[in-house]
């Protein structure tokens, strides 16, 4: 399409701006941490730290589990959201979204959304507090590997964990298909 002028130019919608590198939102949800991890390498390979026991900032002693979940490449798993439970997440391999929406009433950041992506091209942790709802997409082509690390340990007899439909239901607005720009 050609811009015949100012006026017409005006008109298109702007793109989104990455304000925080691979983030997206007008801003991070109260209580969120996102924290990138340094990433030391030489000719045998590479190290990196995905998070430290006694890191204050990311509520990290509280952690009481460490899992591995695998998500072939276009798939969403989510959504989950806690009422007790503080999740840390760290993308090992592969690229992933992670999407957040703040469902806490009581929150200055109530009903806000935020995009976060991680993986082999940005290692860093996120802590998510109770109340918010939260998902993953792998947006690679490779099968991803998230590292959970929560805050309780995994009871079948009461699990802190409800989920709604990522694709359809009427509690969150977002549409995990990728946005072309």
């Amino acid at each position: 399409m050609q811009v015949k002028s100012m006026e017409d130019f005006n008109k298109l919608e702007k793109p989104r701006v990455q304000n925080i590198p691979g983030f997206y939102g007008e801003r991070l949800i109260e209580g969120v941490v996102v924290k990138d991890t340094k990433l030391f390498s030489d000719e045998r390979g590479f190290l990196t730290e995905l998070i430290r026991l006694d890191d204050e900032d990311m509520k990290a002693q509280d952690i009481k589990q460490i899992i591995a979940s695998y998500s072939y490449p276009g798939m969403i798993k989510g959504w989950h959201l806690h009422s007790k439970q503080e999740d840390h997440l760290f993308c090992v391999s592969g690229m992933v979204k992670v999407v957040l929406y703040d469902y806490r009433e009581d929150s200055p950041t109530y009903k806000v959304l935020n995009e976060i992506f991680m993986g082999d091209r940005y290692p860093r942790t996120v802590y998510i507090p109770p109340g918010i709802f939260h998902g993953t997409k792998n947006v690679g082509n490779d099968v991803s590997v998230v590292i959970g690390m929560p805050s309780l340990l995994y009871d079948p007899e009461d699990v802190d964990e409800r989920r709604v439909n990522p694709i359809s239901n009427n509690i969150i607005p977002y549409n995990w298909n990728c946005k072309m720009e």
